[in-house]
């Protein structure tokens, strides 16, 4: 085993192959870092004094049908610039996780062609880390999309669980992508996105929200340049709502019995033009 092929297989980069052990039907590489890892984790200085390491097992991708690991001693240094004392940065793994880079780019390969559930099985690894590392993948590549070529928005909030808990999702109409998810209802869970959007300085043509008074106070606030739009399904909910109080009110006024049959059990969409 060379360091070459641990660097184009498993992507170690910046580490030294030591040995291989072949225990319990998995594979362990051990490596130690070279001496460029060996800087400050904070002002990145070169004088630095060693103070011990930690023991850290990481998880490779699978060499066919065995488990891979690698064994790193990471070493505590004392910057001699800034006094901190830590752990070095691996590079290969992100802390506290338990397996490398390598092999979350592979979870998330399979997760595209397979359940988590299948891809847990099949990397024999539990479902929740399958899960955690599918979950970051999203946060990293969705959690703060691009605002500059929104052009049609649409906001609403949504119900997410009992007790009235509500969250506030931005839509772009364009693509049908959400681009933003904030905590409540009302103009407070768009502040974070208003101050994203004229950060990212985009030309927003129109706006589509409900009728609720706090989203229409918010967007004339925020962006009164854009056209504000009442979606038809609230439109069409207000009028169905004021015919049915309308057939109500014919209803009490009519005396005759002949006539209040007419109304009763009438629907107030068959009166709609």
């Amino acid at each position: 085993m060379s360091t070459s092929l641990l660097y184009h297989a498993f992507g170690l980069r910046g580490y030294d192959y030591v040995h291989t052990k072949y225990e319990e039907g998995a594979v362990h590489f051990r490596v130690v870092p070279k001496p460029a890892l060996l800087v400050c984790p904070l002002c990145r200085n070169w004088r630095i004094k060693r103070r011990g390491g930690f023991e850290r097992k990481l998880r490779l991708p699978p060499i066919g049908f065995k488990a891979a690991y690698v064994l790193i001693k990471v070493p505590r240094i004392e910057c001699l610039a800034c006094g901190v004392v830590r752990l070095i940065e691996l590079g290969i793994a992100e802390a506290r996780r338990t397996y490398t880079k390598a092999f979350e780019r592979l979870v998330v390969e399979f997760s595209r062609m397979m359940t988590l559930k299948d891809v847990a099985q099949h990397l024999r690894v539990g479902w929740d880390c399958v899960k955690d590392i599918v979950k970051r993948n999203l946060h990293r590549r969705f959690s703060k999309p691009k605002l500059s070529h929104l052009r049609y928005l649409a906001i609403d909030e949504i119900s997410i669980a009992k007790g009235h808990k509500y969250l506030t999702v931005v839509m772009d109409l364009g693509s049908g992508q959400v681009v933003f998810v904030g905590d409540g209802k009302g103009a407070e869970a768009l502040k974070p996105f208003w101050e994203r959007l004229k950060r990212s300085r985009a030309k927003i043509s129109a706006i589509s929200t409900d009728m609720s008074p706090a989203y229409v106070a918010s967007v004339m606030e925020n962006w009164p340049s854009a056209s504000l739009v009442f979606d038809h399904f609230h439109v069409v909910k207000l009028m169905n709502e004021q015919l049915s109080d309308l057939r109500r009110k014919l209803y009490h006024d009519l005396t005759a019995c002949r006539e209040k049959k007419v109304l009763k059990g009438s629907n107030s969409r068959e009166w709609a033009p």
